[in-house]
This record gives structure tokens, sequence and C-alpha cells, in this order.
């Protein structure tokens, strides 16, 4: 399998690179600092195509593909993985309607998304259901043409700018897991509310909040595909989701190693580089080659999306090695830089920071384990 980027591809990481030194990295400890959502920078991400960057032209997207998503997922978690966070969720958010909507549905709600005028997002977890989503407690009960839903949500991500939520909620609790149903649900339709901005360890430029809504009625139109396939809708979306937050945690430990390189060339101990040091280059030697695999699985699982085929398994592997990864090497950052790595003021600190959430978000190691050790074992 040749992993070459194509003339497209390398113009994408290159363009996408140029952006984000340019434009985020001047801002990227400010909205870390004051959890501060990056409006201007979004709206420059928007004039690039970025928001549509792998959705069919015929809906106003780019057109681009898997890959070209993940290199735009990695080129921006290089310098903040805030900013990775708020596009890959949007892709995430926008693969519900394009993969299970109806015709009218994907023309009516994916332009505006695709051209970032409104961002997505993606509605599962609630406070006692996590990885176990039959346990979620949200309600769906068929009124006429309509579906009356109440219940809450948690942890949604872009959920306080969001315009378009992929909210999946149970219609049918008697039968678990297969009575879950999806619908495409408005900002603004009566009934629904944003709740409370979470106070986050790391990614704090992206806001993550609860949203609820009571008695919020929702058209039978606006229903993903049939009722009782929400689940297996989810899972179908978060394999390709995924690899967007694979392609984040790469980011991520790319961006540690590459402050790590020009720190310890400059810093001097004993009359020389610490670089100079055997045991210092056998640590950079264990990041480039840990980054390197992590970066190739990733870009496995996407070159496979493209061709259409499962790729639970492969994604799965993808993020469970990228999170790993992201988080072993920005903490070799962190000690490589000595002191001044545990200070605010050193980009590591927050790559560090960032890293951990690539551990649970989308589904944590642990279940990617699972999802990996029941592929082997079926």
């Amino acid at each position: 399998m040749d992993f070459t980027l194509t003339a497209e591809q390398a113009l994408i990481r290159d363009m996408v690179r140029e952006f984000a030194e340019k434009e985020i990295k001047p801002i990227a400890a400010e909205i870390d600092r004051d959890q501060r959502f990056p409006a201007e920078t979004v709206e420059k991400m928007k004039a690039l195509d970025l928001f549509g960057i792998s959705i069919p032209e015929e809906y106003g997207g780019a057109g681009g593909d898997t890959i070209s998503y993940a290199l735009a997922c990695e080129e921006l978690a290089r310098v903040c993985a805030s900013h990775s966070a708020i596009l890959s969720v949007h892709i995430t958010g926008i693969k519900n309607i394009l993969l299970f909507g109806t015709e009218a549905q994907k023309k009516k709600y994916i332009p505006d998304m695709a051209s970032g005028k409104k961002l997505a997002c993606f509605c599962l977890t609630e406070p006692g259901a996590g990885t176990d989503a039959a346990a979620q407690r949200s309600r769906g009960v068929r009124e006429g043409d309509n579906f009356i839903l109440n219940g809450s949500k948690v942890f949604i991500t872009n959920g306080a700018v969001g315009g378009t939520f992929c909210v999946y909620v149970m219609t049918q609790p008697e039968k678990k897991l297969k009575g879950i149903t999806g619908f495409i649900v408005d900002r603004d339709t009566p009934g629904f509310t944003i709740g409370q901005h979470e106070d986050k360890m790391g990614i704090r430029g992206s806001v993550t909040c609860e949203i609820s809504y009571q008695d919020m009625a929702i058209p039978a139109g606006d229903m993903l595909g049939t009722e009782g396939d929400g689940f297996k809708y989810a899972m179908k979306v978060l394999d390709s989701g995924r690899i967007g937050m694979a392609a984040q945690a790469v980011g991520i430990a790319q961006g540690a190693l590459d402050a790590t390189v020009t720190y310890i060339k400059e810093r001097q101990q004993f009359g020389k580089p610490i670089a100079a040091n055997q045991g210092v280059q056998w640590m950079i030697a264990d990041m480039e080659a840990q980054i390197e695999s992590a970066r190739l699985l990733t870009y496995r699982a996407a070159a496979m999306n493209d061709l259409g085929v499962r790729i639970s398994k492969e994604a799965a592997m993808a993020k469970l090695v990228a999170a790993r990864t992201a988080m072993d090497v920005t903490t070799k950052a962190v000690q490589l830089h000595g002191g001044i790595g545990y200070m605010k003021s050193s980009p590591v600190e927050r790559f560090m920071r960032d890293a951990k959430i690539t551990e649970i978000y989308e589904g944590t190691n642990e279940v990617m384990k699972m999802i990996i050790s029941g592929s082997v074992l079926a």
C-alpha cells in the first residue's frame, strides 16, 4: 500500500500547516488560558473550506478524501488541539446525515454545515450513559407527525456554538440498544437549551457543554434513517470519527516532538547541548518511531474508509495507538524540557494536557481494545 501523498493531499497539508503557523499559533496559548472559543480563526477556516473538507461537492463540500481530512486534523493539532477538535467533531456530526439521512435531509442541512455557517454536533453521551448507550434516559415519543423528545446530553463538543445537532434518544426503551433513534435538531427548536460550559483540563479553546430538551417536538421527517437503528448508525459514524481523533493525537505528539527538538538543541548543560547526550537521543528515537507508527495506522484507516470497507478494527487500532503515543510523547517532552516544561509558558505543558482527552473521547482506550479483540476473536 502506497502512502505517498498525492499532489492534492500535499497541497492541503501545506496549506493547513501554513495557516496554523501563521494564524493559530499566535493565539493558541491565549485561548487555552482563557478557555475562549477562537471565533476569529474559525471564520478563516471557513474561508479555506476546511469545514467541508471531506464532504461531497454536491452538498457544498470541498470533495476531499479521508486522508486529506486526517492531514488537516493533524496539522491543526500540531499547533492547537482545540482547533482540531472543533473540526473533527463537526465533520463527525455531518457524517450522521451524510451516511444515514435522506436525500432531502442532505440537501436541507449539509450545505450550511459544509460551509461552516452552522457547526455540527454529535450527541450521544449522558451523565449515566457513556460507553453503555443503552442506559440513557432520554426519550422520544411519537405523537402524530412528531416525536416529542425529553432528556439531556453531556460533553457536547461545539455545543455552545453549534447550529445543527444529531441527537440519539430512546424511542423504544424495551428494545435497549435496538430502541435508539437519531434525530436532526436545529439549535432554535423550542424546548432546546444549551447548558453549562465545562471547565476542562485540555482542548480549552473547544467549547464543551450540556444540552437539554424538554417537550421538544421534532418532525418525523427529521428522524435519521429507520426508527430503532440509531445505535448502529452512531457506531458507524464513530468509526470514521475516530480517524479524526487519531490524527489529532498524532498532531499533538508531533507538535510536542517539534518543540522538544528545538529546545534540546539550544539548551546547554555541562558545556554542550543536551541533544548530544545518548540517553536524550534514545528518547527522541522512541518518540519519532511511535509517532510514525501511529501516523501510518491512521492513514491506513483513512485509506480504507475511502474504499468503503468496514474499518471498525482499523479505526480503533489507529486511535488506540495514536492516543497512547500522544500521552507518552508529551510526557517525555515535558521531561526533556525539565522544569520549564512544567510551566504554562511552555507549549509542551499544553500539549500534555491536550493529549489526555484523546485516550477518552469517542471511545476510551479500553473500548478500543474491546473492539480490536472482538474483531480478532470473532
